[in-house]
């Protein structure tokens, strides 16, 4: 295996943690040395078109995150940030190597590789993540649960 990036970063809003979340956290510690999360604000969350209302407050989300990180993952080396924009701080910091995002987000990281360009900031690699699909054979989300249409794992639900 290859040497592992001394920084990777990764974000969401990690509302209702499902086995999406769960891929994209193992990506980032099987990349990464240290990974650095990125956690929606309340009030960044809330201006996230196609996401619906959440129902968890940054702090309990936080909290919830941590506890899924010690049970799946153990002693790893991480910190959380609070992003209150789209890119949060992966656009300035030299220190971060790579970014780890889902086929659907990876778009953003062409964009922070461009604004990271022309502050004259290292670009990033950026590390594709396949959406996990639920038995329906779309994407599962914390909306799509929230919704009642399919559980954490993706098992669609009653009445769809």
């Amino acid at each position: 295996m290859k040497d592992k990036f001394n920084v990777v970063a990764t974000g969401g809003t990690f509302d209702v943690i499902h086995i999406g979340h769960l891929a994209l956290l193992s990506k980032a510690f099987e990349q990464g040395k240290k990974v650095v999360i990125g956690v929606s604000s309340d009030e960044f969350a809330d201006t996230v078109r196609g996401k619906g209302k959440i129902t968890h407050t940054y702090e309990l989300r936080v909290a919830n995150l941590r506890q899924v990180i010690q049970a799946n993952f153990g002693d790893v080396i991480y910190e959380m940030t609070k992003l209150n924009t789209t890119y949060g701080p992966t656009v300035i910091s030299g220190e971060v190597d790579a970014l780890i995002a889902s086929s659907e987000t990876a778009k953003k990281g062409w964009e922070i590789n461009e604004i990271r360009s022309n502050k004259g900031v290292k670009p990033l690699v950026i590390v594709t993540v396949d959406m996990i699909r639920a038995e329906d054979g779309k994407p599962i989300s914390s909306s799509r649960i929230r919704l009642g249409q399919i559980d954490p794992q993706g098992k669609l639900l009653k009445g769809e």
